[in-house]
Formats: C-alpha cells, structure tokens, sequence
C-alpha cells in the first residue's frame, strides 16, 4: 500500500514510553463494568479485570509525564498517522452521504504495554481497541509485529485494516449502534452476548473494507497483493484460527467473540467491493 499521499492526523494522542501506575485495589463494581465492556468490545474479560489489577498494582513511576499530540515523526507513527488523517477524509465525507450522520474525528492513543483509557485499563495484550466512553482508539503498534512473526499475516495495508476496523467501531457508535448492543448484551446470556460481539466485529471487518474502498477510489494506492496481505489477516484472526493455534481440541461457534476466519475475509471484502455502509449490516444479514 502507497501512503505517501495520505494526509497526516493530528489526532494522535503518543503515550509511548509512558507508564499507566497507580496504586489500589479494585471494587466489584468496576469489575463487573470491565466485564460488561469485554463483551461489548470483544475483549476478553480477564484481560480487562487482569490488566487493571496490575496498573491498579504497580508504583513504577512512568518515563514521561505527558502524552505528546500531534503527527508523529517517527516511521511507524507517523503510518498510523496518515492511516487515521485518511479514515477522517473518508468518512467526514460518506457518513454524512450516506446515513446522515455527521463525523466526529477520534484520537488515536500510540502506547506501549499499559495505559489508561475511558472504559479502564489498556494493556498490549488486549490488542487493538476502541472505547466508546472516550471516543479514543487505543494500539500498542508492537501488534503488528505479533501480526507478522505470530499469526501469520502482516503488511502496510494489512496493519491499515487493523487501524481501520478500530474506527469502524468509532463509526458504529456515531450511528447510535453500540449503545445498542450494550444494552442488548447486558440482558443476554453469555453465549447470546457472544452472538452479538462477533455480529459487531465483522461489521466492523465491513467498515473497514468500505473504508478502503473509497481509499483506492481516491488514491489508487492498493493493488491485488496489499488486499492478499488484509486477507492473510483477517484469516489468521478468525476465533476459529486462534482456537486451533491455542492447541484446543474443538472449536466451540458459541464462544467466538469476533468471527471465524471465514466469516471475516467475508465482511471484509464486502466493504472492499461495495464501500457501502448499508451492505455491511450484519444484523439484518445472519452474519
């Protein structure tokens, strides 16, 4: 993927070389928030209540005291700069087209290891996410290196699709969608709850493909090889993939969180070939 045409955000937020210490203990109440938030997110749990527990934990004092915001002149942070600068360029222009909702811009938090974000702690182990209380989409840029030396995928667009999901997330809340999902996750059970997650990921897996689409349409910057790399990706970060690199004997459908390698290379090349927001509703599609 070209991206030296790509505008540069200045919305990055770079906590990189920053710590996330804070002591004290955590309360049930903000336990069973960071479980709620994993399933709205598709984050585990434990990870969320885990992470929390060691930032919640730990004195280490951090190397720098404030987040720097801007461009960033560095070679990788100043890629997911451009990525973000284009997202914005795309959707303040086919949002407000084609649902009629206008596009709020989002910050991009750069971190490594442990932060703080809206919806509690934010650890590399997580992976990428967006957090709906803050507007903020939180990656610790080392993923992309678990991406390539781990699961098998890897890439400039590749790691601009990973980028451009988070902000699909962004869009689905923009479109009043995940308060939605929210509330429908907080009256289901676990495997219901799981239902939505995965059909809230791949719609996401969609946005980002449409997102691309209208990326190529303006830049003519992707060929067939970068969309092979997102390929490649999306296949390496199905549930079922995981399961399997994980060592466990049987995949369990009901547990997925994000979707089977098949159901993802799917949502997303529907975005890729169409660009449209309406053809990537995985609720009224079956998923």
């Amino acid at each position: 993927m070209r991206e030296d045409d790509l505008r540069a955000s200045g919305n990055v937020e770079d906590r990189r070389g920053m710590g996330g210490a804070a002591k004290g203990g955590l309360s049930i109440g903000v336990i069973a928030v960071l479980t709620l938030l994993g399933w709205a997110t598709g984050i585990d749990p434990r990870l969320l209540v885990g992470g929390a527990e060691k930032v919640a934990g730990s004195g280490t004092p951090p190397a720098r005291t404030a987040p720097a915001q801007g461009s960033p002149t560095d070679q990788i942070g100043g890629f997911v700069a451009r990525v973000l600068g284009e997202t914005e360029d795309v959707w303040s222009q086919e949002l407000p087209r084609q649902t009629g909702h206008g596009y709020e811009k989002p910050v991009l938090v750069l971190f490594s290891g442990v932060t703080r974000s809206g919806c509690g702690v934010a650890q590399s182990a997580m992976g990428p996410f967006y957090c709906p209380l803050d507007h903020k989409v939180y990656l610790d840029t080392s993923f992309f290196d678990d991406m390539r030396s781990r699961l098998g995928g890897g890439g400039s667009f590749a790691y601009a699709y990973v980028i451009a999901h988070e902000v699909g997330h962004h869009v689905q809340n923009l479109i009043g969608l995940l308060p939605q999902v929210q509330q429908a996750q907080a009256s289901s059970n676990r495997r219901e709850a799981n239902a939505v997650s995965v059909r809230t990921e791949l719609m996401a897996d969609c946005l980002a493909g449409a997102w691309a689409y209208h990326m190529s349409q303006r830049h003519r910057n992707i060929d067939e090889n970068d969309v092979r790399q997102a390929v490649a990706t999306a296949t390496a970060i199905g549930d079922d993939r995981l399961a399997q690199q994980a060592g466990r004997n049987a995949v369990v459908p009901d547990s997925f969180t994000h979707g089977s390698s098949e159901q993802r290379v799917r949502w997303l090349l529907a975005g890729l070939r169409s660009g449209s927001v309406s053809a990537c509703d995985t609720f009224r599609s079956g998923g």
